[in-house]
């Protein structure tokens, strides 16, 4: 049985293909739209798994849509009624917005795909979260919780997976939602919200958990792990531009300056932001980003906190040492690893694209699950994209009159690459199929040389061009983890194959890897198995062999605010704009003195 599962309309659109229950081939929009966090109709990637499946329209038996728009549609008028008539241009807005295009999902994907509407089948959104995870998790039998903005009413569910089935036994719904409330914080703090959550959680470690106190001032919890937001602080229900109210700035103070430069007084003035300030304005700048780590270490510690309790309910009504996390919350690399330890539970699976994206697996999953099917896979690597084979790269090189190094010996590549690494080169590295999710998992990354302390700042400034405070990932040898890592039993940690964990890097270890380390002593791990990701692994191990070393600094192939690169001429496109050494495409290299 052949079934298409779609997500679009909101945020992360996406289209996933499975055959006889198993993903076929799976993409954001972005990845081809290169409009980041694309929330369009997914048709650019609905045609690319479509084609990698060798799959024509004719042959799909069902498709199937992450959520039901009349259920959001009923959730957004009612709360619209609520506020009218303070906020007349919300409602105009909402109603174009909705009766224009996303409501009639239906004819929409009917007549893009020329399919029979009677083929189209409706999920929920938090239950295309659930199966997204459950059913692609090792687990017979696991608690399920899922926790993001909004779906159609659910911003938090509590539920149960056992074999092919999943039931929901609780659920909080809008406006109480720990997502949002994570957002607002991200707007106060001069981030883009559905983009700049993750910066919140970077910048976290910088400061203290000074306000934890204050942040606890908006909501309240209850003994069931349940919580509730104490909606005079926030405008997300009746604003279109503000997620908080006056009354929140009254707590917190103004928000942060988008355009501001984020430095501390330990971290001192870098070098790359042009002229130091003069005298006190330097020492008072300095305090004022203090005070605003101080506000993002509070609101994560918080959102922490709030999953601890909610898993300790879950594992309360379903007796289960297992859980499977879904929805945006579940992104929050820091919190699952904090979830783990400080709880219960055992064993967590969550599947890289936790977000709204993965709708369209989950979706999918679900429909073949509901049709009969069996469960006959577990997702161990993410590897689903496109792939581009060496004669498109070789034409690509060609066209554009590049001039590159071939190699017909892989091993040969990887040990020139393992040397120009360890000698302080940065490396484009683009091989194989991009990866599902908004992580580069080693097919789409950038590479350097995590004992060299320097190299945080030069791929952040000089690559990245994005905030000095961002982490990187540590790739490491699954077969050295526990050296390095205050982790153990690598091979059940299925999120940490997917960055998904934040820990501890070994105190005796992190001046050997201190461009890994972050400020409070951790790293966004991402351990590489031999089974899944063979050549990654080797480039890795070839880097051990000649440092000592089995770690390599990854973070995403793109520029700031770009989609990871996906095609050869992304590729390249981001290695001229930077100042990367060299960009490997599968078994070519170039140099940039070569281009």
């Amino acid at each position: 049985m052949t079934i298409l599962g779609l997500s679009f309309f909101y945020h992360d659109s996406a289209a996933a293909l499975l055959i006889d229950g198993r993903p076929v081939a799976m993409s954001e929009e972005e990845r081809f739209s290169r409009v980041k966090h694309d929330y369009s109709f997914p048709k650019m990637a609905i045609n690319f798994v479509m084609e990698e499946a060798l799959v024509s329209t004719d042959k799909i038996d069902y498709v199937i849509f992450y959520e039901k728009p009349f259920f959001k549609l009923e959730r957004i008028f009612k709360t619209l009624f609520l506020t009218f008539p303070w906020t007349p241009h919300v409602f105009v807005k909402a109603v174009k917005s909705l009766f224009i295009s996303k409501i009639w999902i239906r004819a929409l994907i009917s007549k893009e795909l020329g399919i029979n509407p009677g083929k189209i089948l409706f999920s929920t959104h938090h239950l295309s979260h659930a199966a997204a995870s459950f059913f692609c998790s090792p687990f017979e039998k696991a608690a399920i919780l899922t926790v993001d903005g909004v779906g159609e009413w659910a911003c938090t569910t509590i539920g149960i997976g056992e074999g092919n089935k999943i039931r929901f036994i609780k659920e909080i719904n809008f406006p109480h939602s720990l997502g949002l409330l994570y957002s607002a914080f991200t707007a106060f703090l001069g981030f883009e919200v559905n983009e700049g959550e993750y910066k919140v959680m970077g910048m976290a470690p910088y400061g203290k958990p000074k306000y934890i106190d204050k942040a606890k001032e908006l909501m309240k919890f209850y003994d069931d792990g349940s919580y509730a937001l104490k909606l005079g602080y926030f405008s997300f229900f009746r604003s279109n531009s503000r997620t908080f109210s006056k009354k929140f700035i009254q707590l917190f103070g103004s928000p942060r300056n988008p355009k501001s430069k984020f430095f501390t007084r330990d971290t001192g003035w870098p070098s790359y932001f042009g002229d130091k300030p003069a005298g006190s304005k330097f020492q008072e700048e300095a305090e004022r980003q203090e005070y605003y780590a101080d506000i993002a270490a509070s609101i994560q510690k918080l959102t922490e906190e709030a999953m601890m309790k909610l898993t300790e309910e879950a594992y309360k009504v379903t007796g289960c040492e297992n859980i499977c996390l879904g929805g945006g919350v579940a992104l929050n690399s820091v919190a699952n690893w904090k979830v783990l330890k400080g709880t219960h539970i055992k064993e967590m699976f969550i599947q890289p694209a936790a977000g709204d994206a993965g709708g369209a697996l989950g979706a999918a999953l679900l429909a073949h699950s509901l049709l009969g099917g069996s469960r006959n896979f577990v997702m161990k690597h993410a590897y689903y994209g496109k792939a581009y084979s060496e004669e498109e790269i070789g034409r690509f090189i060609r066209d554009n009159n590049l001039k590159a190094e071939h190699f017909k010996s892989e091993d040969d590549l990887i040990d020139r690459v393992a040397g120009e690494i360890a000698k302080g080169k940065v490396v484009g590295w683009f091989q194989g199929k991009f990866e599902w999710g908004p992580r580069a998992l080693g097919n789409r990354s950038i590479l350097a040389d995590p004992r060299r302390e320097e190299m945080k700042d030069i791929v952040n400034t000089k690559i990245k061009f994005r905030e000095p405070y961002r982490p990187f990932a540590p790739s490491v040898l699954a077969e050295k983890v526990e050296e390095y890592f205050d982790i153990t039993e690598a091979a059940k940690h299925y999120p940490a194959r997917f960055m998904l964990y934040v820990v501890h890097v070994k105190q005796e270890k992190r001046k050997e890897v201190p461009a890994i380390t972050h400020v409070d002593g951790t790293g966004r791990l991402q351990v590489v198995f031999k089974e899944e990701s063979p050549r990654y692994w080797k480039l890795i191990n070839a880097f051990y062999n000649k440092t000592g070393t089995p770690i390599v600094l990854n973070t995403s192939f793109n520029l700031k605010g770009e989609p990871i690169v996906a095609s050869p001429e992304n590729a390249h496109n981001t290695f001229s704009k930077s100042e990367m050494d060299l960009l490997v495409l599968d078994n070519f290299i170039l140099y940039k003195n070569n281009n």
